[in-house]
């Protein structure tokens, strides 16, 4: 019974992220992806606060979720972010579950490794794909420089997950602790 609740809970997780992933990849002006993204579905990276089934939940959605992009564009070059971003994501969400008695340093998890990894590749799937690496409205022109791409991605990418994971996710994390989720309650929040 418990081992079926389990795949239950990661099923139900990884439907939900990567449909909410894929909702928002849609939205107009590229918001949720490039060098400059709020990927407004990483607030769901905080259900891993909750039950450890989000860690293979929360990987697998993004798996999905950046497979359809791979569909999408037809390029294989977005198999890095099929990859490396299921890995950042497996990462974070182990984090968020590790420290989840520690809110504040437990959603920290899913923003260090996206702002450390999806940099990595960025710059590749983003010039192969799209062709750009410029932001000019902040006057940033960093094309053919991976180093000044990954800092500036680092950087960029830390930020807006901050904003998504902290802004958005602490609120719905708290919500859900308050309602008791569906047996999925976390032992606390600090």
């Amino acid at each position: 019974m418990r081992h079926s609740r389990y795949v239950a809970q990661a099923g139900v997780i990884a439907a939900v992220y990567s449909a909410f992933t894929i909702l928002v990849l849609q939205l107009p002006g590229g918001i949720g992806w490039g060098p400059v993204q709020l990927r407004l579905s990483e607030a769901i990276t905080v259900v891993a606060a909750l039950t450890p089934a989000a860690i293979p939940g929360l990987t697998l959605g993004t798996a999905v979720a950046n497979a359809s992009l791979l569909l999408a564009l037809g390029n294989p070059i977005v198999l890095y972010d099929v990859v490396l971003g299921s890995i950042a994501t497996l990462l974070g969400a182990f984090w968020t579950w590790r420290f989840r008695n520690k809110t504040a340093l437990a959603l920290l998890g899913p923003v260090v490794f996206n702002a450390l990894i999806v940099p990595a590749y960025l710059p590749i799937i983003l010039s192969e794909v799209a062709g750009f690496y410029e932001v000019p409205i902040l006057g940033v022109d960093l094309k053919g420089q991976w180093l000044g791409m990954y800092l500036f991605g680092v950087v960029a990418v830390g930020v807006g997950q901050a904003i998504v994971v902290y802004g958005l996710g602490w609120p719905l994390l708290a919500a859900m602790r308050r309602i008791g989720v569906a047996g999925m309650a976390g032992d606390g929040e600090s």
